[in-house]
């Protein structure tokens, strides 16, 4: 294979691509699946592109990969009209690897006359399948205009939903993958440590979110969410987006800050904690107490082979036996090249909890007149997760 570009940012290793091509393609064979079809526009949640071609999807802009058991990929991305380009698959360019053929056009959302210039480009890479079993990736995130055009083109193709062949390869990690994340982790503490450096009265909280930002672009990240908003006692709230982030901070106030932004290599962790700028209440610490607490019963529950619908039923029945709300949002989940990766800790969940699994588990609820909450990932060893990889202490942090 050959040299990366040295304008790549943390390339993954040749090596770990051809392990998941090698695995995809063996499922695919004892599925009947002949060729995948996967399409992302975005890399907060649209990693099956990235997985296979070490490429993020960025933007809103489409990255469309034609994934053949038997052959090397074709990608349709953003570019001048019709340009199609013969690839050396070994990675020549210093860009591309395990793709045969790249192939471009100016496509966009907002234009809907362009939505058949992706398909089209993508059905002349699906031709040599036109009678066999095309898989689907990722169909949550997939245009209707992709899978309406290719199945008008190629009607006597058999079409499944092959998102879980991916998705049972992919949530499972590699140690090149798990020391990656353990690099997110380590940034997002340094960018942590940075609010609480920074923090300030007068500061608006999208000031604060900047200050995150910066620190983690410092050290690799490429792309992410900053979360935050503060509070006083008695009106409590959690987190927001930077459309949310306009108040101006006072002395006093509590500060929730989230920082779920990748690392260099594309990885996503997230770790929440809560700043005050004066004296904590006892009401805060009693709270976090307890959700900590929360936090480790769900840990305790992630054995390899527990159902995750099992752990959101007894997490929930523990909630309402501590006379707290039942949770009815995602407190638990893994994390990959997306924000949010499966396994998904709730009731319509069908995967079970596995080793190498990266997960954060972050407990939070509003009880009196706090909002408490904690956020850590965990790798997932064989008897279950170990410390955090978030090395940070798990306390409110009181500063000014």
């Amino acid at each position: 294979m050959g040299q990366m570009s040295e304008r790549i940012n943390k390339p993954i290793s040749t090596e770990e691509l051809e392990r998941r091509w090698a695995a995809i393609r063996v499922a695919m064979e004892e599925q009947g699946v002949d060729v995948l079809l996967m399409q992302n526009n975005n890399d907060h949640m649209g990693g099956y592109t990235k997985y296979v071609t070490d490429i993020p999807a960025t933007n809103g802009y489409p990255v469309t990969i034609v994934f053949p058991r038997d052959d090397a990929m074709t990608q349709v991305n953003q570019g001048p009209f019709d340009m199609v380009k013969d690839l050396d698959v070994n990675g020549s360019d210093g860009v591309h690897r395990g793709v045969k053929t790249l192939m471009t056009t100016p496509s966009y959302a907002c234009a809907p006359f362009t939505r058949e210039y992706d398909p089209m480009l993508a059905c002349k890479a699906l031709e040599p399948y036109k009678d066999g079993t095309i898989g689907l990736v990722g169909t949550y995130q997939m245009s209707f205009a992709m899978v309406d055009y290719v199945k008008r083109q190629f009607p006597k193709a058999t079409y499944i939903e092959a998102s879980d062949l991916v998705d049972q390869i992919k949530v499972i990690k590699s140690d090149e993958e798990i020391n990656l994340i353990r690099g997110t982790a380590k940034q997002q503490v340094a960018s942590m440590k940075a609010v609480i450096n920074e923090i300030r009265p007068g500061m608006k909280d999208s000031d604060v979110a900047a200050v995150a930002l910066h620190a983690g672009h410092d050290l690799g990240s490429e792309q992410g969410v900053y979360l935050c908003q503060s509070w006083q006692i008695g009106s409590p709230t959690a987190i927001g987006p930077r459309h949310n982030q306009d108040r101006v901070i006072q002395e006093g106030d509590s500060f929730n800050m989230l920082v779920e932004n990748n690392g260099a290599g594309g990885y996503f962790t997230e770790i929440g904690r809560t700043i005050v700028l004066g004296a904590a209440t006892q009401e805060q610490h009693d709270e976090l107490s307890f959700t900590l607490e929360a936090q480790r019963f769900t840990l305790d529950l992630m054995q390899p082979g527990t159902p995750c619908a099992e752990i959101w039923d007894k997490y929930n029945a523990f909630m309402v036996e501590n006379d707290r709300d039942p949770e009815g949002r995602l407190y638990c989940h893994g994390q990959g090249y997306e924000m949010v990766e499966r396994p998904l800790i709730r009731k319509d969940e069908t995967m079970t909890i596995a080793k190498n699994m990266n997960l954060v588990c972050h407990p939070g609820y509003v009880r009196g007149n706090v909002y408490s909450w904690i956020c850590d990932n965990y790798i997932i060893g064989s008897n279950g997760p170990g410390d955090s990889i978030h090395e940070m202490p798990q306390e409110i942090f009181e500063v000014g």
